[in-house]
């Protein structure tokens, strides 16, 4: 956590103007109305950054970078001396921005004088530099290379900065903070010396001092360190029998940092060291239901944090165990039914179960008649009674459960004391209370009061604490409420900028809770058109893939997306929100940014670096080996059952996780790779128009239309006026229900349904793009296009789309087929990278791959396999190799190995896409299932081209359509260049003579 933030400015190429350092206010924001005078002789632009300092006061060294500004004095200059906002890349979720005035006046020399009044030296400062540059990769690394490294350099300023020297307590600060970080990890040893340095840096920061606050911190977090890991590892060895309460006391430091900072490592240790408590400690033992507990209450921070399902349900079965080993009426038990309360509340959030929340209340009321008129405990208790019936409310909207909470909260505030520490919680849950009853009664005064409440408790909380964000967001509730009945806009933009806070919010609070929160934000800006809204959409993506990012398998990713059952359409309402402001180059970054993150995240992984090896062989190298630890890694933690292991599993990824960032940080920069895995832009996407234009074909609430990309210039806008969400799911239907019919008609019966829904495609849809390609875009005829649907749009047949009209010549009115050369592509990266070049040339072999007869319970006899097989033999040219498997050939093993030395492949066999794990969708092999996930685990380099002769292989995922989760989007990306598929179940006898006569 930063002491405090700064604004740097080149002045020229040798020296550096600083601002004074600014405490973070509770806005988040810092004011400095600092003038610099700066000459566009010595500089060719504007360069300025924005830095966390790690002082308050004099600072040592430059800190960290927040943001980087670089821009012309012409630019500058075109905001005609009003104040204007530059925004920056955001850092860990939030969005720096500066706000700027721009003049042009005529110095004299001694107005430079002055400016260099404040310049600072770099002499002592460049080693401070290097040595948080060093530490910052020991953090991430764990190297102790980098760790003696940083040592070694804040050692040498401390040598050049003697008591006397201004910078003395900042140097004495830094080396111990370098040796505390070694001490924590076990790198180092000595911690009376480290506990030294921090004693010296406090005794120079007296009470009155602005970093007096820092350096206490600094030396209590040192010595508890050490009392917990003395306590641990010299008096409590393995085999003590105090060691589990040793642990348990360590643990509770551990957790007690990542409630200070956030890190989810430190929680995963504290996790840990319970888990090692309760095995060591035996079930009859008198502490074993407190180890239970502490356990439990770290898994329900880890769920807050992680949004890990499982966390949450074994954090409920200890503390249902803790409280049957507890004497009934006692402090213990009291302390057992709030906590299995509380977490009974958190798990019905996620579930929506009413039952956990009548369970809560039932153990609250239990926990209430312990607490009589007089208790200490009396005012907590009926806050939690109060939270519990205003939460069944929520679901149940039972008036009654909603007013007894009400005067439940009046009455614990009415009893606690003033200085109470938790008083800020029943502040804000009461205002939550308010805010309930007033958009159903619409009383001015409850939601005045829920305001003055959330006041109330933002006042008492400082400025960093990690429970304003729930201040923040029933201030937010409130807000709006208002704003809903008097329309007065400074609601909103409170509102609006709560919303902001909350997505911003403290690390601790992780990115489940901040994701939705930018989900509503979203969602509330679009509402009330507020201007916001890009800028929320902008955040959930951000957020979004960090979160992702942090699992690491495939399957962990896809439970971590779907958890999110709001954000199924955001890609293609950011779309449709930045199309409505007319930015449809941004509109189409958007699309490809929200859209397939599995693939892109897994791909991440298999980028190609010739152009990197070219210029740092180094750093190409050191990135394509983490890149091959964390798929291996990902692969070998995916079976790990046990909880403890699977706890170990991903801290050991995450830590390969920050050497790969860390690793990219390094590629990005070299100047030539800046954008290196950034999300591409407009220009780089425009590369998949390359052999004939894209049709983006975007379904959202808000807006149903195309983006028409095409192979050079800007894309075109072709709106859907009559067609909207509803109809197009509609659409979907109708198709199922009439393709599932015409399956049981006799050949020669018309097929009406699917006459009159090709019309529907070809009036509403297809023909507004073809119009634009024909008459705009003057498209030749028997050109390739390529359609990439997204959400409604993904089981639409639209290449079948067809008028059925005669013209007045008697000829066929043309429909898409007879116009272009129509093909698919899941989302524009995908295509993209199948295009490009094999790493060595092979020559064509084919292989044909059949389904023997299925055993048991792997779906019926394929009739017409052998004949398809055989004919695709005939039709092979005879200057490739022909290979067929089938029968009892056609194992798992056996079309694996195929699939990596052949590059063209014909697969006809039962497929299945699986609706609730879509990696586990599969083809039937003779003797096990060959999944989509087997595919993708395996590098097909060679693959050129794939006929999928089966059901559903290009079936999407239905919780995440725009996420393409299907077999033959997945042989797409383990390197087929293109792929035939099918959308819907066809009979094979009818399979063969349609396609093969």
């Amino acid at each position: 956590m930063p002491a405090g933030i700064y604004v740097s400015i080149d002045v020229d190429s040798r020296k550096r103007w600083k601002s004074a350092i600014r405490v973070l206010s509770s806005e988040q924001s810092v004011a400095w109305g600092d003038t610099v005078i700066l000459s566009s002789h010595t500089s060719p632009a504007l360069s300025a950054e924005i830095r966390a300092s790690y002082e308050v006061d004099r600072m040592l060294g430059s800190g960290e970078v927040i943001g980087k500004l670089q821009m012309s004095w012409d630019e500058l200059l075109n905001h005609g001396g009003q104040p204007f906002n530059i925004s920056f890349p955001p850092v860990r979720g939030v969005h720096p921005f500066l706000t700027l005035k721009v003049a042009i006046i005529h110095t004299s020399d001694n107005q430079n004088g002055a400016l260099f009044e404040s310049l600072v030296d770099y002499k002592i400062a460049r080693d401070t530099d290097v040595g948080h540059a060093r530490l910052a990769k020991y953090v991430t690394s764990k190297k102790v290379s980098h760790l003696n490294d940083a040592v070694e350099r804040f050692q040498l300023v401390l040598d050049r900065c003697p008591v006397s020297h201004l910078d003395h307590a900042t140097a004495l600060t830094n080396l111990a903070y370098a040796r505390l970080e070694g001490y924590i990890e076990n790198h180092r040893e000595d911690i009376n010396t480290t506990t030294s340095l921090f004693r010296d840096a406090l005794a120079l920061r007296p009470q009155h001092h602005p970093d007096h606050p820092l350096s206490l911190y600094n030396l209590t977090t040192a010595l508890t360190w050490r009392y917990k890991k003395k306590l641990v590892l010299e008096f409590c060895p393995l085999g003590h029998q105090l060691r589990p309460s040793a642990l348990h006391w360590l643990a509770q430091a551990v957790e007690a940092r990542f409630q200070q900072c956030g890190s989810i490592d430190d929680i995963d240790e504290t996790i840990q060291l319970c888990r090692e408590a309760v095995r060591l400690c035996p079930e009859g033992h008198a502490d074993y239901d407190t180890y239970l507990i502490s356990l439990s209450l770290s898994l329900v921070f880890r769920f807050n944090h992680q949004g890990k399902c499982n966390d949450l349900d074994e954090a409920i079965f200890l503390q249902e165990e803790a409280l049957y080993l507890r004497p009934v009426g006692n402090e213990s038990w009291y302390s057992s039914l709030n906590n299995l309360g509380s977490t009974l509340l958190t798990r019905s959030d996620i579930s929506g179960e009413i039952d956990d929340i009548t369970r809560a209340i039932s153990l609250y009321r239990e926990a209430l008649m312990l607490c009589p008129p007089g208790h200490p405990h009396r005012d907590t208790t009926l806050g939690n009674l109060a939270n519990a019936l205003e939460t069944r409310y929520d679901k149940s909207d039972v008036s009654d459960d909603l007013n007894e909470a009400i005067d439940l909260y009046r009455e614990s505030l009415r009893l606690m004391q003033l200085d109470d520490p938790r008083r800020h919680v029943n502040l804000y849950n009461f205002s939550s209370a308010l805010c309930s009853r007033f958009t159903h009664t619409q009383v001015n005064e409850d939601v005045e009061e829920a305001i003055t409440f959330c006041q109330q408790s933002l006042a008492v909380l400082p400025s960093l604490h990690p429970d304003r964000c729930f201040s923040y967001a029933w201030l937010r509730t409130a807000c709006l409420s208002r704003y809903q009945i008097l329309h007065n806009s400074a609601d909103l933009s409170l509102a609006m900028e709560n919303f902001r806070r909350m997505a911003s919010s403290h690390p601790s609070q992780g990115f489940p809770r901040r994701i939705k929160e930018a989900i509503d934000w979203a969602r509330q800006a679009e509402l009330h058109q507020h201007q916001s809204a890009l800028e929320a959409y902008q955040m959930c993506f951000e957020l979004f893939d960090s979160h992702v990012m942090t699992r690491s398998s495939l399957i962990s990713r896809r439970e971590a997306a779907t958890a999110f059952r709001d954000a199924q359409s955001f890609p293609v309402d950011a779309a449709s929100c930045v199309i409505r402001c007319g930015n449809l180059q941004q509109a189409v970054e958007l699309l490809e940014q929200g859209r397939g993150q599995q693939w892109s995240l897994a791909s991440r992984l298999r980028t190609p670096v010739a152009d990197l090896e070219s210029a740092n062989p180094r750093l190409a190298h050191n990135y394509l080996e983490l890149s091959k630890h964390i798929s291996n890694f990902a692969q070998s933690s995916a079976i790990i059952t046990d909880r403890a292991a699977v706890d170990r599993a991903a801290t050991e990824y995450r830590r390969l996780l920050k050497q790969w960032e860390a690793a990219v940080a390094e590629i990005r920069d070299l100047r030539a790779f800046s954008r290196f895995l950034l999300p591409p832009s407009y220009k780089d996407l425009q590369a998949a128009a390359r052999h004939g234009p894209v049709i983006i074909l975007i379904a959202s609430q808000h807006l149903c239309s195309a983006i028409i990309i095409p192979t050079s210039g800007d894309p075109h806008h072709v709106p859907f006026p009559s067609v909207t969400l509803a109809d197009l799911n509609n659409l979907n239907d109708r198709f199922t229900r009439a393709i599932r019919q015409a399956s049981r008609m006799n050949p020669t019966e018309p097929r009406t349904d699917l006459i009159v829904l090709s019309r529907i495609i070809w009036d509403e849809i297809m023909f507004p793009i073809v119009n634009v390609l024909e008459h705009v875009l003057k498209l030749k005829r028997h050109s390739r296009i390529w359609l990439c649907p997204t959400a409604a749009f993904t089981s639409i047949p639209l290449h079948a789309a067809n008028p059925f009209q005669t013209k007045a010549d008697r000829s066929k009115e043309p429909c898409p087929e007879d116009l272009y050369i129509c093909s698919y592509a899941p989302t524009l990266s995908a295509l993209i990278r199948s295009r490009k070049l094999m790493k060595k040339r092979m020559p064509p072999s084919f292989i044909a791959i059949g389904q023997g007869p299925p055993g048991v319970g792997k779906g019926k006899v394929l009739l017409a396999v052998d004949r398809e097989l055989e004919l695709v033999h005939k039709l092979v040219p005879a200057t490739a190799n022909c290979t067929t498997i089938s029968g009892d050939a056609a194992t798992r093993a056996g079309a694996l190995k195929a699939f990596q030395q052949n590059t063209w492949m014909h697969l006809a066999c039962h497929a299945k896409q699986d609706p609730t794990q879509p990696y586990n969708s599969h083809f039937v092999m003779r003797d096990e299932h060959l999944t989509l996930l087997g595919i993708m685990e395996r590098d097909i380099p060679h693959a050129e081209f794939a006929f999928l002769s089966g059901c559903h292989t290009a079936v999407g995922d239905k919780k995440t359509p725009d996420e393409v989760i299907h077999l033959a989007a997945g042989l797409q990306f383990s390197g087929f260049k293109s792929v035939v598929s099918a959308l819907w179940e066809v009979d094979d006898v009818f399979f063969f003579f349609f396609f093969f006569f």
